[in-house]
């Protein structure tokens, strides 16, 4: 396990090679057990929860029924949930329960790895850095709070540059090309030497004008997650339980994967929690977080970090680290937004329907292994709830 857990422990002998695993190339046993355990694979720090767990009503309703067309053919949820290979689903509908299904051994407790979908918390402690005036401005520079970036592809980048992956850094986010940027990101998380990765980031070159180019970079979120602990003083993981675990009720604690022992957060791909815990945190989203009556973020914050762009004359589905989702027409009228990770994770959330979809998933590559699509499975559920 390139020295991060011991295999001599019995209780990893069934767990996979991390390389192996983003490469697509465990066996679904293996890949199973390891994505329910990537907690103990990487250091990681604690996101603690609060003392009182939100309670999550059950409503008199499922979606077993559900009809799914997509491609000019038509499914139903036992297609979707095995072809897809999911091993979790919840569904809320005005914050109840209308399906909740577990598979392959995985229950309520299973700390379940995000992928990517950490990369939207990762964006949301930015808008509480503002909210709380740690940060100024989505359009302050990051050498502002971040000096030791001055003469690097990231001078001139502004936060919002940022967040949309619109900075011009050069990057190859490619999980299964072992010579992308991304893997040199995950081998330096491998090899756990504190700020490896920032100054990996610091000494790539930029290619285009910032806000000219659009284009995915896991590495960029590695640099969100530095600016909120050089603006707020605070890791990642605790001011992600100050601002949002411990106030949304979350279950129990999360983990989020460090890049060393004491080190920075993963940023982008690290955070282990349960499923009801990934729905709680949608239903956060789609309250605008606010709980209680008290908001954790500026008020326009999720509408302004959901929304379409443009960028160069093109229409871009990508907002700050979360993805618009377009309904069955391709409108964006109901203002639908997801997080989502590779190998199959999501927390849509429709805010016009009041809809909350979250899904896990052991998919046998990274991206483009499901066979049906995940958009068509969230716009069949939402019409049919809505």
């Amino acid at each position: 396990m390139n020295g991060l857990v011991s295999k001599s422990d019995a209780r990893f002998e069934e767990l996979g090679d991390i390389v192996d695993a983003y490469a697509g190339k465990l066996m679904p046993n293996v890949q199973m057990q390891t994505f329910a355990n990537t907690h103990e694979i990487f250091p990681t720090r604690t996101i603690s929860k609060g003392g009182e767990v939100s309670a999550i009503p059950e409503a008199d309703a499922s979606l077993i029924d559900l009809i799914i067309p997509s491609g000019g053919a038509s499914y139903d949820l036992y297609d979707y949930v095995s072809r897809n290979r999911l091993v979790g689903l919840l569904a809320l509908k005005d914050g109840e329960i209308v399906h909740e299904y577990y598979d392959q051994g995985i229950d309520r407790e299973t700390r379940w790895m995000s992928m990517s979908m950490a990369k939207s918390v990762s964006t949301t402690l930015v808008g509480a850095a503002i909210r709380d005036g740690f940060i100024d401005s989505v359009d302050d520079q990051l050498v502002k709070y971040m000096p030791e970036l001055s003469g690097s592809g990231y001078d001139c980048v502004s936060i919002r540059h940022l967040m949309q992956m619109t900075s011009g850094v050069k990057w190859d986010d490619t999980h299964t090309n072992a010579d992308s940027e991304r893997r040199t990101m995950l081998d330096l998380q491998v090899a756990q030497q504190p700020g490896a990765i920032m100054e990996f980031m610091a000494s790539l070159p930029r290619i285009a004008e910032p806000g000219s180019v659009w284009n995915y970079s896991t590495g960029e979120t590695h640099v969100v997650g530095a600016l909120v602990h050089a603006a707020t003083g605070k890791w990642l993981a605790d001011y992600a339980s100050e601002k949002i675990w411990s106030k949304a009720g979350m279950q129990q604690d999360a983990a989020w994967w460090l890049e060393a022992p004491d080190g920075l957060e993963v940023a982008g791909s690290g955070i282990c929690a349960s499923l009801r815990d990934y729905a709680r945190l949608g239903q956060f989203a789609l309250n605008r977080g606010v709980v209680d009556g008290e908001a954790m973020v500026p008020d326009d914050w999720f509408t302004e970090a959901t929304k379409v762009r443009v960028v160069n004359a093109d229409t871009l589905n990508y907002g700050y680290m979360w993805w618009p989702v377009p309904d069955r027409e391709g409108s964006h009228h109901e203002g639908a937004y997801s997080a989502r990770g590779i190998f199959g994770q999501y927390i849509y959330v429709n805010p016009t329907r009041n809809i909350v979809l979250t899904v896990m998933s052991c998919r046998a590559k990274p991206k483009f292994s499901e066979a049906i699509p995940d958009n068509d499975f969230f716009n069949a559920a939402a019409t049919a709830l809505g």
